[in-house]
């Protein structure tokens, strides 16, 4: 577990599927710059937090899906939060998770992203593999800080964070293409 704040980055990345090598060679770099990315945007500071990220394949994502969610199909992103916090109202923001032990970065949670998914999701919209797992582990991540979208306005909140934290790396909006067919993330 990365749980040194030393180390810089908050993501520990499995591979499990070594096709996302091949597929996003700096798939950790790109895995932290979206956590961060969700971090900051909650306001918390990356040094003091860590996530676990499973990339693997839709083979995989599927019997996750299925085991924890009921749904026998894989999807693009799934997240496991370490703690309970949703906001107390609709829109409102998530309760912040506790802090770690002096010297240690909390945990979070786990996210797990399939690539095939991924891959068949960004052709469909003709945007870049890259920006659309971005993308993905951001919203993932966000999901372990407490952010959702089952009402309207979660949604309004979730993905006010999510474009402001792409617009700082110079990706594009990807809501806009939500309704000209993209799926919503884990959806």
């Amino acid at each position: 577990m990365n749980n040194d704040p030393a180390n810089g980055t908050p993501v520990d990345l499995v591979i499990e599927e070594p096709a996302w090598r091949e597929a996003l060679p700096d798939i950790e770099a790109l895995a932290n710059t979206a956590a961060t990315l969700a971090l900051e945007g909650a306001g918390l500071d990356p040094a003091h937090w860590t996530l676990c990220l499973l990339a693997c394949d839709d083979t995989r994502i599927a019997g996750l899906n299925h085991d924890f969610r009921g749904k026998a199909a894989p999807t693009n992103v799934l997240s496991w939060p370490a703690f309970t916090l949703a906001p107390k109202q609709p829109g409102g923001l998530p309760e912040r998770p506790p802090q770690a032990i002096s010297g240690l970065r909390q945990p979070l949670g786990d996210v797990a992203i399939a690539l095939q998914t991924t891959r068949r999701e960004a052709e469909n919209s003709a945007i870049p593999l890259k920006n659309h797992a971005i993308h993905l582990i951001l919203h993932g991540s966000l999901h372990l800080l407490g952010f959702d979208h089952e009402t309207d306005d979660d949604a309004e909140t979730m993905e006010r964070i999510e474009t402001r934290a792409l617009a700082r790396i110079g990706v594009d909006d990807p809501y806009l293409r939500s309704d000209a067919g993209q799926p919503h993330p884990d959806r």
